[in-house]
């Protein structure tokens, strides 16, 4: 495809680095997440000890973990896909089959911060039953993850209608000192 060289708009490094972080910022939270399950596992066998601030963190962990990583698969489009239609299709075919799925995900990001938009500002004010914190912040990776991947799903749309590969700007591109660009 013409036009796949790594730094397509100047946004692109930008969203591209924000949507590494965000798969970085996901491992840890898994790490926490695992950590949190295993010590509440042993305050109730060992201990005889229920820890339901435990249980409620490993919660917005496991969220956060999912919120914040999607964007990073959606860039790259490697989120769960079948891909026998479109691998069989010709290579315009092929390209309207991305920019089709691509817009899929906008409306879905879309859709995802007008239910915030909706949700939030009522709930929001809410405190968690174990942490205490507003339901604001225990859904803030959620809303930052669903911005994230709105702004991804975008840049892929806007790429894909000026003729480039929109998966381009989310690889994993090194210079020649092997730094990540």
């Amino acid at each position: 495809m013409p036009g796949t060289s790594p730094i397509e708009t100047p946004g692109r490094a930008i969203l591209a680095r924000l949507t590494h972080w965000g798969t970085g910022f996901g491992m840890a939270l898994l790490a926490l997440m695992a950590v949190l399950v295993v010590l509440q596992v042993a305050a109730r066998n060992f201990l005889d000890l229920g820890l339901p601030w435990a249980d409620e963190l490993a919660r917005f962990s496991c969220i956060g973990l999912v919120f914040v990583s999607v964007p990073a698969l959606a860039g790259r489009q490697v989120m769960v896909a079948v891909t026998m239609l479109p691998d069989m299709a010709t290579p315009k075919l092929r390209q309207f089959m991305i920019l089709l799925a691509d817009l899929a995900t906008l409306a879905f990001a879309a859709l995802m911060l007008w239910s915030f938009a909706e949700f939030l500002p009522r709930a929001g004010k809410f405190l968690t039953p174990a942490l205490r914190v507003p339901n604001w912040v225990y859904y803030s990776l959620a809303l930052t993850g669903s911005l994230f991947l709105c702004a991804v799903a975008l840049h892929r749309v806007w790429t894909a209608l000026r003729r480039r590969d929109p998966s381009a700007a989310f690889h994993d591109y090194r210079d020649e000192t092997g730094q990540p660009t």
